[in-house]
Formats: structure tokens, sequence, C-alpha cells
């Protein structure tokens, strides 16, 4: 078993797990809970990190990382033409009914 990632934020963890998974890459989170016990235990003891339970994973597990870490982060928001709800720049879907981002750009 091997440390792959780790960072403060967890939803970053989550997104992380996700890719692995994605991409069949056995892993697990550990210290998922931990962070509330900062203070009794060293910050670094209580982080949030993604291991890869096969370290023969190792290899493509970091180049996925490493790859979504390049990718650029959409920030700007956008208005559903369905139902014209606002949504965050990150929501591929509209968060009211569903829409596909890529849809509205394909329609426009």
């Amino acid at each position: 078993m091997k440390k792959i990632y780790w960072h403060h934020e967890r939803f970053r963890i989550y997104q992380i797990k996700q890719l692995l998974d994605d991409h069949q890459i056995p892993n697990f989170i550990k210290n998922e809970f931990a962070i509330g016990a900062i203070g009794e235990l060293s910050p670094l003891d209580a982080m949030p990190e993604v291991w890869l339970t096969d370290d023969a994973w190792q290899d493509k597990a970091s180049k996925l990382i490493d790859q979504f870490n390049l990718e650029p982060k959409n920030t700007q928001s956008w208005v559903c033409d369905k139902c014209h709800e606002e949504n965050e720049g990150s929501f591929a879907l509209c968060w009211n009914c569903g829409n596909s981002v890529s849809t509205i750009a394909s329609e426009n």
C-alpha cells in the first residue's frame, strides 16, 4: 500500500478518489474523518489521504493525478437555456433540471 495523494480539502480528496475509481485503480481514503481531531493529533497525521491498495498502479495513478491538476478549472458561471437557472462554472449539469452544459453550448 502506498500514499498517492493528500490534501487539506476533503472535496479534492474525493475528486482524486473518483478519478482513480473511474480508471479501475484500487484505492481508499485514509483519515477521512480525522481532520476534526486536529489539535489532539498533529495536522500532518490527520490530513485526508488517498492510498493505493496495490503499488503496481502508482505510475498510472500519478500520471492521472498530474493531468487532473493541470486541467484548467472553469470558474465562469453559466445560465441554463432550459430552466434559466444560474450554475457555478464547475457544474457540468444544471443543478435545477439536469441539463448538460455541453448541450447548452452546442445549441447556441
